[in-house]
């Protein structure tokens, strides 16, 4: 009797399952069972809608223009340009599959809109450009409370992983930038260098925990080590 227990105890338990058949695909059979394409404008040119989707049983992680999306499916609009869609796939046995799939976009069909963090004057005609200075950890810091120009950032933005574009002009050739949270007690990105112009910064998911207000609320902040730069705008696009 113990021993048909014993038996019983492991046919029910799905950790003893006996997934050695079955339990794994080739690169290939991953990408026949996948598609990644781009929608058509009326001039027959690519869009810049991409939809990826994939009915390989598997857990998929897709990677588009640097944001990452969990499920077997995903769409995102994208700016005009050539990209490459990564497919990372974990199959029943805990084998990982990389496939990649080679996209361009054309012509704008759905165009991105801004979400202004910073810098929007028609609706709030304080958030004036500014030049912060080297080592003033207070000056780009995101907080309503404790920063000197910038708000705090939702929580939606945080944990939506949004890719924050930072609008800079006059930056001069010393620049150097460390992006932090508030409390000094992490780096996310050290000795980054920008250039005039549209600068992206990707939040990932340690930042979002410990910078959003509903994860350990340290906020997000930028300090110039040396250099100097004109703010004029923080926003992400969708």
């Amino acid at each position: 009797m113990i021993f048909a227990a014993v038996c019983a105890l492991f046919a029910c338990d799905p950790t003893h399952e006996d997934i050695s058949n079955g339990g794994h695909i080739s690169v290939d059979e991953l990408k026949a069972k996948s598609t990644v394409t781009v929608d058509k404008a009326a001039s027959g040119l690519n869009g810049n809608v991409v939809t990826c989707s994939t009915s390989a049983a598997v857990n998929a992680k897709w990677s588009i223009g640097g944001k990452e999306f969990l499920g077997n499916y995903a769409t995102k609009k994208m700016k005009l340009g050539d990209f490459t869609v990564v497919l990372t796939a974990l199959c029943a046995d805990g084998t990982e599959l990389t496939a990649e799939f080679p996209v361009s976009c054309q012509e704008i069909t759905d165009p991105l809109q801004k979400y202004y963090i910073y810098g929007d004057v028609a609706s709030f005609p304080e958030q004036t450009p500014f030049q912060p200075a080297a080592w003033d950890a207070a000056a780009m810091r995101f907080s309503s409370t404790e920063g000197a120009h910038l708000p705090t950032i939702p929580d939606d933005v945080y944990f939506g992983l949004k890719t924050l574009i930072f609008d800079v002009s006059d930056v001069t050739a010393d620049f150097d930038l460390k992006v932090m949270n508030g409390w000094w007690s992490n780096t996310y990105y050290d000795h980054v260098k920008w250039q005039d112009g549209l600068n992206e910064l990707q939040i990932t998911e340690t930042l979002a925990k410990e910078c959003a207000k509903g994860g350990e609320g340290r906020d997000l902040d930028l300090m110039l080590y040396s250099g100097s730069m004109t703010l004029n705008a923080v926003y992400y696009e969708e």
